[in-house]
């Protein structure tokens, strides 16, 4: 199972929220290059970026940390945040990133992303799926929709390689992962490579999760907070 480790930001800092709320909002560092520097040299091989500012107002703000991020390290990276367009997506690949992660626009606009999904290939687009009771969240988790994450994955299913899953209720909590939901998705999806996101607070949420078969997680606070050391996760997925 592969751990991507998470660099949210917002004004240009590394942060993390909680249940995505904004107002909840901690600093862990000024500096995400050097954050994502310390992560490939601890050995790790991906990346997930985050743009908070951008799901939040529609449009990617923080494409220059993208470029630094990607310049300077060798991580496979994957970014999200604010990607509403042919040329905001044309932008992301351009600065370096390997993936791009669709949200709210995988429930928005379905058929620009399966455009899209044409354009760059299955294995270029990652569909995130922000759940909350299994229902779909867009708009920076801010609006809940009427839509389930399995409708909503049902319409890309055919045509992605990867698919993230967020549960925001748990995410920034430290308070464990999904774990029924997950094992449900690999049950219902058994082709897709399901990457878990939200609430991982230590090891055994790890280990959980690679016993679902999982792809990869992604580990954002439980890092931060040194709940999860790199000395940990050196050698065991």
């Amino acid at each position: 199972m592969e751990i991507i480790p998470a660099i949210d930001i917002i004004d240009g800092k590394c942060v993390r929220l909680i249940q995505g709320n904004y107002s909840q909002c901690k600093i862990y560092s000024e500096d995400p290059v050097s954050m994502a520097k310390k992560f490939e040299a601890s050995g790790l091989k991906r990346l997930h970026v985050v743009d908070l500012e951008g799901a939040k107002s529609s449009r990617v703000v923080n494409m220059r940390v993208l470029e630094q991020i990607c310049k300077s390290t060798g991580l496979t990276v994957d970014f999200g945040g604010g990607i509403k367009s042919d040329g905001d997506l044309r932008d992301v690949f351009n600065a370096g990133a390997a993936l791009a992660c669709i949200g709210s626009m995988a429930q928005t606009r379905v058929e620009k992303v399966l455009e899209w999904i044409d354009l760059y290939g299955g294995e270029k687009i990652i569909i995130g799926v922000d759940s909350w009771n299994t229902k779909v969240c867009i708009q920076g988790w801010k609006k809940v929709t009427g839509t389930t994450i399995f409708e909503l994955i049902d319409r890309y299913k055919e045509r992605i390689k990867y698919l993230m899953c967020t549960d925001i209720t748990r995410d920034g909590t430290l308070e464990g992962t999904a774990v029924n939901l997950y094992a449900d998705l690999r049950k219902r999806y058994p082709l897709l490579n399901l990457i878990a996101s939200g609430g991982i607070g230590g090891m055994e949420d790890l280990e959980r999760l690679a016993h679902l078969g999982l792809y990869g997680a992604i580990v954002g606070k439980a890092i931060y907070e040194n709940k999860i050391t790199f000395a940990e996760l050196r050698g065991r997925f």
